[in-house]
């Protein structure tokens, strides 16, 4: 398969995610930088994390304008596969891609740590070889918290297109276990068409055994197996 990794200025885990993708999954990888026009014939794009533009105005606010991101909208309107993680998911849903917005965590303070997720939605290409059992991944960002209005929240939970929640390590889903205020605990959506991703927590930070972790390694297996 061949991924497309989109590189703005404040990209900081694109090396993260072409080493996992290349160097341990042994798949084709071809770097998009933000002026380009041209997806280079790619299977999948992924929009890494990182501060798009200094995070300026509101996190993924300007991103969305680079000229790739108009490649993408149309990609991912005609069927293409789109995953955005942490800041590559706020500037999904600043570009209308998926619903709800990112953002302040309630401490107002920046969070890095491992964190416990459940999977809601085994039904989408990435979360299908999950079980039930909950998965250590870590988050880093200052502007998590996931915020949808309750018909935006009904709509998600109904359609099947909340990918993961925070949750404890036994995969209870708690106050206690939601770290930056997110509503319902939610870490993870998709859209109505099931082709395009977002998640705060960082699956390419726990995909490699010299890591001690290799939780998120089964989200990217679960890409090649289905697509």
């Amino acid at each position: 398969m061949k991924f497309g990794v989109v590189i703005f200025p404040g990209s900081n885990c694109d090396k993260d995610m072409i080493y996992v993708l290349s160097n341990i999954l042994k798949q084709e990888v071809v770097e998009l930088w933000h002026k380009d026009r041209d997806l280079k014939q790619c299977d999948f794009i992924i929009l890494p994390g990182g501060f798009s533009f200094g995070d300026y105005l509101r996190s993924g606010a300007i991103a969305k304008f680079s000229p790739i991101m108009q490649e993408i909208i149309t990609f991912a309107n005609n069927g293409g596969y789109v995953l955005g993680i942490c800041n590559g998911f706020q500037i999904l849903t600043e570009s209308g891609l998926l619903p709800g917005v990112l953002m302040h965590n309630n401490s107002h303070k920046f969070i890095c740590k491992n964190i416990f997720l459940k999977t809601i939605s085994k039904s989408t290409k990435i979360t299908s070889l999950y079980k039930d059992e909950a998965i250590k991944i870590p988050i880093a960002h200052g502007e998590g918290k996931y915020f949808a209005d309750e018909k935006t929240l009904q709509s998600l939970a109904e359609n099947d297109q909340i990918l993961f929640k925070y949750s404890d390590m036994n995969g209870k889903i708690n106050s206690e276990s939601n770290p930056n205020g997110s509503s319902n605990n939610i870490a993870g959506v998709c859209n109505e068409n099931r082709n395009v991703f977002g998640m705060m927590p960082h699956p390419e930070r726990a995909s490699d055994i010299e890591l001690k972790n290799t939780d998120g390694l089964t989200l990217f297996k679960s890409i090649l197996e289905n697509i």
